[in-house]
């Protein structure tokens, strides 16, 4: 299996490492043709603006949103999942996502560095008992769609979304020192591909 990291900003380091611990192929993604081969991409937590930023100036935003429109499984985390998501609220006027998880996000929902916290989650479907949940400066989930699925709430917020291929946490996996959530949505796509 060969697993990209959007590698323009912020954790992607971890999530390489992550899936290297895992025996994955990992390609870090900062150009368009990096994306070619791709069985699925992560996208790390780290600053959303900044993020959309870059991948205007790396040519990098419509090959990517092409991508993940024609399926390529995608694990977003935190800032990744506010790249995905449908509305933002709090981020800058001409903050534009790539609306393709239906759901709102408030940045920095949760406040800023000094509110930083790891909470443990009980995530419907996840063997092994809870996951150690590491939220930095995380975006609150206010609204999924149809179809949307929450897997793991913090105070009665969603934190894990998957909709089909698609999953998305607003708390940093790649941080926790557990693979379990990378493992889980990496064999998902085994158990598609054997099912196709």
């Amino acid at each position: 299996m060969k697993a990209g990291v959007l590698a323009l900003q912020g954790a992607f380091r971890e999530h390489a490492e992550a899936l290297d611990a895992l025996g994955i192929d990992v390609v870090e993604v900062r150009r368009p043709q990096h994306l070619s081969g791709l069985d699925a991409i992560f996208l790390p937590g780290g600053e959303s603006t900044t993020m959309e930023k870059l991948l205007a100036s790396s040519e990098l935003r419509t090959p990517l949103a092409d991508a993940l429109a024609s399926g390529l499984a995608t694990f977003a985390t935190c800032a990744g999942l506010i790249l995905l998501a449908s509305e933002v609220v709090g981020g800058r006027d001409d903050q534009v996502p790539l609306g393709l998880l239906d759901c709102t996000v408030v940045r920095n929902g949760y406040g800023r560095q000094r509110e930083s916290f790891e909470a443990p989650l009980d995530v419907a479907g996840l063997v092994g008992g809870l996951f150690p949940g590491v939220f930095i400066r995380a975006p609150v989930v206010r609204r999924v769609g149809p179809g949307v699925e929450v897997l793991a709430h913090h105070d009665g917020d969603p934190v894990l979304l998957r909709h089909g291929s698609v999953w998305a946490s607003t708390f940093h996996p790649e941080l926790a020192g557990d693979l379990r959530l990378h493992t889980w949505f990496l064999g998902s796509i085994t158990s598609e591909r054997t099912v196709a």
